[in-house]
């Protein structure tokens, strides 16, 4: 009896100490940390003070850390050097698929018409089709890497009959500009950018070929930890959205203050954006699954993933 007395007060010590540390680890939050790219709701957000003043009573600041990509994004979450961030679909499937700490925490609309295969006016290049043997830059588990094989696969093309070229937006700018690849396939604000400077032939935009979303995630842990703060920070991202949706004139006004991108380029980014955050519903996560599941079956991604066992439930009060 005396045993069991001890080992039942030794569990109870144990609960009470891990609960204290939750507590303390809670209380201790004083700056949230963002993942952001050069386009899209965050940015919004930014630039209106929007989270900030959403955990001002909290006593918790805002510091924003900027990536060209989702990938290094996810990477960043997955080690805690940041919180939360904004990225699109491929990444946190290639992210979950290698065993990142992450969770889906909000949908947002597609970045469907602001993400495109193209190439140069003058390029022979036609169609999707005469992607064969050609070399199309793209970021490695980015969402344009997604509509890249998503596109060959509807023309009927082998994703292994073209040559993939793995580049961060940056290298893929420069590389088509002095024509090393053929086609690149990325997404706004680079994708803007490219048709104002080159006019290019568009071969395909996401909206043709994906039915998809882009992602509010977070660092798993971080998420269990503090809900309140994301909970608070996905409000303030609504705040945003419906602010961008009645204020277009002045959108890519916000989005050039931010990041620097050209005002025309981000004029036309934010023309064709749509501007929303809303929880997973069951559409949304087999859409997601979908993506997945071609990823493994293409062996881009090295373990088939469950995607609805990274999606975060906000607790109920």
């Amino acid at each position: 009896m005396m045993a069991i007395t001890r080992r039942l007060f030794g569990a109870a010590l144990l609960a009470a100490s891990a609960f204290a540390a939750f507590g303390a680890s809670a209380a201790e939050l004083k700056e949230l940390k963002i993942g952001y790219q050069k386009t899209g709701l965050p940015v919004i957000a930014r630039q209106q003070g929007l989270i900030e003043k959403a955990l001002e009573s909290k006593g918790i600041s805002v510091s924003w850390v900027e990536f060209t990509a989702g990938p290094p994004l996810v990477e960043a979450l997955n080690v805690g050097s940041i919180n939360v961030g904004w990225v699109g679909d491929a990444p946190p499937i290639f992210g979950q698929s290698a065993g990142s700490a992450i969770v889906y925490a909000a949908a947002l609309p597609s970045n469907g018409k602001g993400e495109a295969i193209f190439v140069k006016p003058d390029s022979p290049v036609q169609s999707i089709a005469d992607l064969k043997g050609k070399k199309v830059g793209v970021g490695k588990g980015t969402s344009a890497h997604n509509l890249l094989v998503a596109a060959l696969e509807k023309a009927g093309v082998a994703f292994s009959d073209i040559q993939p070229v793995y580049l961060s937006p940056a290298d893929a700018a420069a590389a088509f500009a002095s024509d090393k690849i053929d086609a690149w396939s990325v997404w706004d604000p680079f994708f803007a950018i490219a048709e104002t400077r080159y006019q290019p032939r568009i071969l395909a935009r996401s909206s043709d070929v994906l039915n998809v979303n882009t992602y509010f995630i977070a660092n798993k842990t971080f998420a269990d930890e503090h809900p309140d703060v994301v909970t608070s920070t996905i409000s303030a991202l609504e705040v945003a959205a419906k602010w961008a949706a009645g204020n277009r004139d002045k959108v890519a006004a916000a989005l050039h203050e931010v990041t620097g991108v050209p005002l025309d380029a981000q004029t036309l980014a934010a023309n064709r954006s749509e501007f929303g955050i809303f929880p997973l519903s069951d559409q949304i996560i087999a859409n997601q699954q979908a993506t997945a599941d071609r990823f493994f079956k293409l062996g881009l991604i090295p373990n088939a993933i469950k995607i609805s066992d990274a999606v975060w439930t906000p607790p109920a009060n």
